[in-house]
C-alpha cells in the first residue's frame, strides 16, 4: 500500500466514523448515510474501508 492509498483509507475511515455515530444517534437517516458513503467511496477509493460497509 502506498502512502497515498494509506492516507485515503485513513480519511475515508475517519469521516465515515463520524457519520456512523450520527446514524446511531438518529441525526441522519440510513438513506442519507448511504448517500454520503457512496460519495466518499468515489472520492477516496478505499480498498479496505469498503469491507466494513
Amino acid at each position: 500500500m502506498t502512502n497515498e492509498q494509506f492516507e485515503r483509507e485513513k480519511e475515508y475511515g475517519a469521516r465515515m466514523s463520524i457519520f456512523r455515530k450520527m446514524l446511531k444517534s438518529e441525526l441522519i437517516t440510513r438513506k442519507e448515510y448511504d448517500k454520503i458513503d457512496t460519495i466518499f467511496v468515489k472520492k477516496y477509493s478505499p480498498i479496505f474501508g469498503t469491507l466494513y460497509r
